[in-house]
């Protein structure tokens, strides 16, 4: 571990969790940041590997993790099936013979192990003498060890069991062993069963009757639970062998397969598909590592966000000591790090090494989730738009709106130009009765309306929540109606010019074709001259596996005559194929677009103004609100007159540059900021109610590793405003420890006197009673 002397260095720390004192919230007069030892984020070290004395390098091993040490059971060494229980301890970072009693299970490997109270459960495996190649066969038993006693028991069970397999998914949910797929020596598997760990008397085996798309027989995957639900990515499934990530849900027994149409081009794809590889859950994320893929042995780490459905690949810390690609090697948790033991690596070599990889652990970013609510609650619309023939109204928020689509702002300042010349007119008419201002809505404010004549209201509400959250709602399987809303959304998105919803909708569109459906989506496009969809229909259906299954519909003979002569010649003379190398215009995200309104791109819809220390920064109601309950509750119930509101947090107002890094947060999000602003926002998130501490966890770590010689004295300044005493000490400290250093910067002759004099107190407590007369003797 890291400790405090290395602050300075550039690599990102874990931020420890964060207590706030609620009843502290209004007023910032002491902070606690609770400075101590840290790890650098996203760093793997190399551990300590296991002795041959101890035991063997091994692969198709399992490992589980019980209080401070991972326990390492069976595999094997090339050579021989193994059966030891190796533990490694985490705090010693070393390795020994676990001590064990009674039988253990015969040597295996590609079994599963999983901690249930204070036991080890081993179920399953192959077993027999590999060397000589004789008595193998998977196993189907169940062993208890206990970790206390070092007892080992094998539970007999009464009544069916689930057939004898290795390279199985197992893990621990609701006090019961849940084992899925696997391989019997046959066949591939893809049943699932169930066995209560509390009461082993009265144990017995339940085979679960599951429903949905429930992924292809498979083994050599891993299991994850996350969020209540259990999840398996990719593994070895024959000629169907994908990168599809499925989850599935407990309580009603449900498989989902997890769309990645969603995910843009340019954006991080999923990983490879593979087998032997390790997945493991922490927080709200997936952590995949290595396992082949391809012919290949990739070392990248995967990372897949729950709440987010998106793929990224973490990097590494700069002081990282990678591990090699490997497969059939075992992970585990513990607290806030995984570790990844042995397993196969180039040349059929097996490993005895270990490795450590720190999670990081901030809060999520509530950005969409924050806009989307205020999409949904429709609080603050200023904008109403009438949409069609039939003049349907949709309200919504005009700095969302003219954030995100040019062609809607234009729109709106019609609009506004419109009402303001028609409100000018109506100021010079004398007779009351003529006037017809903007409609008024509850709270005082007033709507401006926008008529759109090309849209009608369903297609044009997906399109709007697009605009607040960059997602569009995924098309149920089997729902022809809701691929065709997404052809009428596709085709807003091409006259609004979003090509960020273009690609989006596509996407959509051309995973959700099928042989139900290709016929009605290719009359649709062809209606709606949407020709790139049209293509891939035509594609779709000319297919050598799906020609025939879609001539014989009913639907192809009510097809219109130009599309079938257009589908029989396509069979008879498919057109050359065009590759186009042009990269694709993904268009802009709601990140990068708030960024810009906030930067000077919406200065001309601003609506209320925030006074920092007397001076005004214009600024947008409806996004403070959605990002803030401080503002919301303001702006609903306590809007000022003047339309203007002091910003403070707590009795202490915060520097411009700190302000404006507070702003940036609210607006899109961001967390970059110089150490000094992070002293004056420390606080934010409770005062200004931010939907969670992710700021303040950003915060605490850009204190902790980016307090330097350089900006120490604006630190010092900053952390003296805000009362955070024990950074005022570090600071003073570092000051002391390199005071020649310090005293060349121009920023120490700015200082208040108060500070100056800070300083040379503690210049004076520093310095020993031989330096004080060794300095006397030379006056």
């Amino acid at each position: 571990m890291r400790s405090r002397s290395t602050m300075s260095c550039k690599s990102t720390k874990v931020a420890p969790s964060v207590d706030f004192d609620h009843s502290c919230s209004d007023s910032v007069e002491y902070l606690t940041l609770n400075f101590g030892p840290f790890e650098t984020v996203h760093r793997w070290r190399r551990l300590p590997p296991c002795d041959e004395f101890v035991g063997a390098r091994r692969s198709k091993h399992t490992v589980v993790a019980y209080r401070d040490a991972i326990y390492v059971f069976g595999g094997d060494n090339g050579k021989n099936m193994l059966n030891d229980l190796l533990r490694f301890d985490v705090k010693d970072c070393s390795w020994c013979r676990a001590f064990t009693t009674g039988t253990p299970p015969a040597p295996r490997y590609h079994h599963s192990a999983v901690v249930y109270g204070s036991s080890m459960f081993v179920f399953g495996g192959y077993t027999g003498d590999i060397y000589s190649n004789s008595n193998l066969k998977n196993k189907n038993d169940l062993f208890e060890y206990k970790f206390a006693t070092g007892q080992w028991t094998e539970w007999k069970v009464e009544g069916s069991l689930p057939v004898a397999r290795s390279a199985h998914g197992a893990t621990v949910y609701n006090d019961k062993l849940w084992i899925f797929a696997g391989y019997d020596g046959n066949a591939r598997l893809n049943d699932m069963w169930t066995i209560s760990l509390q009461d082993r008397e009265h144990a017995c085996w339940e085979e679960i009757d599951q429903s949905g798309e429930i992924p292809p027989s498979c083994c050599n995957f891993p299991v994850a639970v996350c969020r209540d639900k259990m999840f398996v990515f990719s593994g070895q499934s024959g000629a169907k062998i994908t990168n599809n990530l499925f989850q599935f849900e407990f309580k009603g027994h449900m498989w989902t397969r997890i769309p990645t149409e969603h995910l843009l081009r340019g954006s991080p794809p999923p990983p490879q598909r593979r087998y032997g590889h390790t997945m493991v859950a922490f927080d709200r994320h997936l952590y995949v590592f290595g396992g082949a893929a391809d012919n290949t042995l990739p070392n990248e780490l995967h990372c897949y966000d729950v709440d987010s459905q998106t793929w990224e690949v973490i990097q590494a810390s700069m002081d990282s000591e990678m591990p090699s690609g490997r497969l059939f090697h075992a992970a585990a948790v513990i607290q806030d790090a995984m570790y990844i033991f042995g397993g196969t690596v180039d040349n059929n070599v097996r490993s005895g090494e270990m490795y450590r990889f720190q999670f990081s652990c901030y809060p999520k970013c509530t950005l969409h989730e924050d806009y989307c609510r205020l999409w949904e609650n429709r609080q603050f619309c200023d904008v109403e738009f009438i949409l069609g023939e039939r003049e349907q109204r949709v309200l919504g928020h005009i700095a969302i709106v003219t954030a995100r689509c040019q062609w809607l702002r234009k729109k709106i300042l019609q609009a506004r130009d419109r009402q303001r010349s028609k409100s000018k007119q109506d100021s010079e008419e004398t007779d009351e009765g003529a006037t017809h201002g903007p409609k008024d809505i509850p709270g005082g404010s007033r709507l401006l309306e926008v008529h759109i004549r090309e849209a009608e209201a369903q297609p044009f509400e997906v399109l709007m929540q697009f605009l607040y959250t960059d997602k569009i709602q995924y098309p149920r399987r089997g729902h022809v109606q809701d691929v065709l809303l997404i052809m009428d959304v596709y085709k807003l998105a091409l006259s609004f010019k979003l090509s960020r919803l273009e690609q989006l909708c596509v996407q959509y569109i051309e995973a959700s074709v099928d042989l139900q459906n290709v016929l009605s989506v290719c009359e649709n496009a062809n209606k709606l001259q949407l020709d790139q969809l049209k293509e891939h229909c035509l594609n779709f259906v000319v297919k050598e596996s799906h020609f025939n299954q879609v001539i014989m519909t009913k639907e192809f003979e009510h097809l219109s005559t130009p599309l079938i002569v257009e589908i029989v010649r396509r069979k008879q003379q498919p057109p050359p194929r065009v590759y186009s190398d042009q990269p694709v215009d993904i268009g802009t995200s709601l990140v990068q677009d708030m960024k810009a309104y906030l930067e000077g791109g919406g200065l001309e819809f601003c609506d209320i103004i925030l006074l920092l220390d007397g001076h005004p920064r214009p600024a947008h109601k409806a996004i403070l609100a959605a990002r803030s309950s401080y503002f919301e509750a303001m702006f609903r119930s306590f809007m000022p007159e003047d339309g203007q509101v002091n910003i403070s947090i707590g009795e202490m107002v915060p520097s411009k540059q700190a302000f404006d890094s507070m702003l940036r947060y609210i607006y899109y999000g961001d967390v970059n900021m110089p150490p000094e602003d992070s002293l004056y926002l420390f606080a934010a998130p409770y005062y200004y109610g931010f939907s969670n501490n992710r700021l303040q966890a950003y915060c605490k770590q850009n204190l902790e590793m980016n307090v330097t010689v350089e900006n120490v004295l604006q630190i010092l300044e900053a952390a003296d405003k805000t009362q955070a005493l024990d950074m005022k000490k570090h600071c003073l400290h570092i000051i002391v420890h390199q005071f020649i250093k310090v005293s060349k910067l121009p920023n120490l002759r700015s200082l208040s006197q108060l500070l100056l004099l800070d300083i040379i107190e503690s210049l004076a407590t520093h310095i020993s009673d031989k330096q004080c007369a060794e300095m006397g003797s030379d006056i």
